[in-house]
């Protein structure tokens, strides 16, 4: 029975352990996926950024395709050497890094995989991935909610980035679906997915909201907490970006599924949600980093949770490529490319001290 169930304590955050061992690769956990997804959110954010470079179409196929290979790798060295960490009340909320990085890698296969293996192939892929993405997905924002919720022991300054994770895949669901539309038959099937895409927005959006205000209660009340754990404060820009990006997507695409005036509706719901939730993103980007500077200046110990500054980061280049081409604003723009260049130089930095970490 339920009831006999009993919840489950942790001395300190098992994912802020580091990542060598003698033979890492016997253990993985969930939050292995967060590589994935950081690796694919650079391929993603470049092919669709306002400015492109010389060059840069080639860099982001490369990153896809390594993306593409570590979702295979990481995901066989799950299969062969499963743990279940569903009864941990920190890494289980990581599962939702794994829907997440399928969708990712789904996306780019559809944005920059069409380029290598053609059209038909790239939307047969990015199908199966977006179906098994949102499946999982799903499963996620409810499962560990409800462990938290009836199983897991939490203190009172218990919230942190990682809360987020199981609850935001709908929302890549929605803004990967929009991709996506164009490539469903017309019809009923074309507005079914718009209709799931954008009740997978509210199905993330709103609890996103809540844990949001518990975690700026958290540090209000009982302040930053452990160095290890300071890079998960970044996983707050990652529902906060996506959901732009996924309204402005899904209100580009909106005339192929909506008839008018509701078309025309969705696509100014995109500017008219998207300006204000990206000042809120660009507030808490100024909290966290200067949170994160104050912490590396003291000691900030390298761990997987560093990943957290790549893919949140991404979603917010995608969410002001989304602003800027449906305003045509040129400081959107520029800024779209700045944030570019930060998540490609905070993916050199993470991506070098995981190899670093793994190799010693």
């Amino acid at each position: 029975m339920e009831t006999s169930v009993r919840p489950v304590t942790v001395a300190a955050p098992p994912t802020a352990a580091p990542i060598h061992s003698t033979r890492p690769w016997t253990n993985v956990a969930p939050n292995w996926f967060a590589s994935v997804m950081g690796t694919g959110i650079v391929a993603v954010a470049a092919a669709t950024l306002p400015e492109q470079f010389p060059g840069l179409h080639t860099l982001a196929t490369a990153f896809w395709a390594l993306a593409a290979a570590m979702l295979i790798i990481i995901t066989v060295l799950t299969v062969l050497h499963w743990h279940s960490h569903a009864g941990n009340p920190v890494i289980s909320h990581f599962y939702g890094a794994v829907p997440m990085a399928m969708l990712t890698v789904g996306a780019g296969t559809l944005l920059l995989g069409r380029d290598v293996i053609g059209l038909r192939a790239a939307v047969d892929v990015d199908w199966a991935l977006w179906i098994a993405g949102t499946a999982t997905g799903l499963l996620t924002a409810a499962a560990i909610p409800y462990l938290a919720f009836t199983r897991h022991r939490n203190e009172a300054d218990s919230a942190f980035g990682g809360w987020l994770m199981p609850v935001v895949p709908p929302m890549v669901s929605a803004s990967t679906g929009a991709l996506l539309l164009p490539y469903t038959a017309p019809g009923q099937p074309r507005l079914t997915l718009f209709v799931c895409c954008f009740a997978m927005f509210g199905i993330s959006l709103l609890p996103s909201i809540v844990i949001i205000t518990l975690i700026w209660q958290r540090l209000a009340l009982h302040k930053i907490g452990p160095s290890r754990m300071v890079p998960t404060l970044w996983i707050v820009l990652g529902p906060l970006g996506q959901s732009v990006t996924a309204a402005n997507l899904l209100g580009a695409n909106a005339h192929l599924a909506v008839p008018q005036p509701y078309s025309t509706a969705f696509q100014a719901f995109g500017v008219v949600y998207g300006l204000p939730v990206l000042g809120f993103a660009l507030l808490w980007a100024t909290i966290a980093t200067a949170i994160t500077v104050r912490t590396a200046r003291q000691h900030l110990p390298f761990s997987l949770t560093w990943w957290s500054f790549t893919f949140p980061v991404g979603t917010c280049v995608t969410a002001l490529t989304g602003l800027a081409g449906h305003t045509n604003d040129t400081a959107l723009r520029f800024a779209a490319a700045t944030a570019y260049a930060t998540l490609v130089a905070a993916w050199l930095v993470v991506a070098s001290r995981t190899v670093r970490s793994w190799r010693h």
